[in-house]
């Protein structure tokens, strides 16, 4: 099981839908969450990508030198960017942070964005510039080692005595991830990706996505990775977290949803519809936005994307992952507002109750053994006692 934690590029708060509690979108803020989650023992994070963050690779390159170990999920646009240049900037990337980048394949499902970003394609024909852009993108990046050249001749794209000098520290390619609910997008993840990622669906959902990926794959002659991108509200009690549940949204108004839900609307993305769909824009109690055991559809309500977050006390989110790990996921991409406080606190009180591949890795210090003291010293001149968990 791996937990990869989440760098907020589009804001973050106390409260969703409001400024109340916010925090301005800074270098030194992302900084201090990159190094939490390094320091912390996350597997990597996830750098969201479009209109509304500032560019993702700008900020994962400005991070690379404040971590060490941590990995970055980064996002390829087929459509916005060629396959060449982006192979380029990914073997770059991938040599500068010693092989510490992964690719997160993102078609969009906002079609106002894309046509502000140049891109006049329906859903279907986006998917197949994805599938030639991920064609070319993968061969420069498999010929770069061996002084080959890429020529390839698509409905979209085209590549002729394309070459890449510089080849990544991964081989062939650092892996490539890739989230699509659409018959068309599941094609494009059985044929080129290595992990494919859900939304946070009921479980019985993401079992239906799982089975229908891999039997896709298996066809292909291909195996593939799972994961599952989440927020967590977690306390040392259940009643606790569903208070903070609640105030996380205590400052939506209808006005606000109505206006976010009219823009989700809009989209053509499948994984949106059904993001949607588990509250339909209404309801603001547990009862009315709890879709699943632990499993709170709140903060779909007004932000696009993942909108769902497991709520409970870390026996019950611990149970919950376990579920999804029982599935076939192996990686959880999480997040909480705000994230840097939640980073902390999903960490010291889920982490020592994970698999123990987790606990080693956040048991494992960067630099060095550490000796302690844990805590601080009690009256002066006594060690904290070790909790148990």
């Amino acid at each position: 099981m791996k937990v990869f934690w989440f760098i907020p590029t589009h804001g973050d708060s106390r409260y969703l839908g409001t400024s109340e509690g916010a925090r301005a979108a800074t270098f030194d803020y992302f900084r201090q969450i990159a190094v939490a989650a390094d320091t912390l023992g996350y597997e990597g994070v996830l750098l969201p990508t479009g209109r509304s963050c500032e560019d993702a690779w700008v900020v994962a390159s400005s991070l690379i030198s404040a971590t060490q170990r941590l990995k970055f999920l980064v996002a390829v646009r087929p459509g916005l960017s060629s396959p060449a240049l982006s192979a380029r900037m990914a073997a770059t990337f991938d040599r500068l942070s010693n092989g510490r980048l992964l690719i997160n394949v993102v078609t969009g499902g906002d079609q106002a964005e894309l046509e502000g970003d140049g891109v006049f394609l329906d859903h279907d024909a986006r998917y197949q510039v994805t599938d030639e852009f991920l064609s070319i993108w993968r061969e420069h990046l498999r010929t770069a080692n061996e002084g080959g050249t890429v020529n390839y001749d698509g409905v979209h794209l085209r590549s002729k005595d394309g070459k890449l000098l510089y080849p990544p520290v991964q081989r062939p390619h650092p892996p490539l991830w890739f989230g699509g609910s659409s018959s068309a997008a599941q094609e494009i993840a059985a044929s080129h990706v290595d992990t494919y990622l859900s939304w946070g669906e009921p479980p019985e959902a993401v079992a239906q996505k799982i089975a229908d990926v891999r039997a896709k794959a298996h066809a292909r002659g291909r195996e593939m990775k799972f994961g599952i991108r989440l927020h967590v509200i977690v306390r040392e009690t259940a009643d606790e977290a569903w208070a903070a549940a609640e105030r996380l949204i205590s400052r939506v108004d209808d006005e606000t949803v109505g206006r976010a839900q009219a823009a989700f609307s809009r989209m053509d993305s499948e994984g949106q519809r059904r993001m949607a769909a588990l509250h339909g824009g209404k309801g603001r109690t547990r009862a009315e936005l709890e879709v699943s055991p632990n499993l709170w559809a709140g903060v779909g309500l007004v932000r696009g994307g993942a909108g769902t977050a497991l709520v409970g006390d870390p026996h019950q989110v611990v149970a919950r992952m376990n579920e999804y790990a029982e599935l076939g996921i192996d990686t959880f991409i999480l997040s909480g507002y705000p994230h840097l406080e939640e980073a902390y606190r999903f960490a010291e009180l889920v982490f020592p109750k994970l698999p123990g591949r987790v606990r080693e890795r956040v048991g494992a210090p960067l630099s060095g053994p550490l000796s302690g003291p844990f805590g601080e010293i009690v009256g002066n001149s006594y060690l904290p006692h070790a909790s148990q968990s």
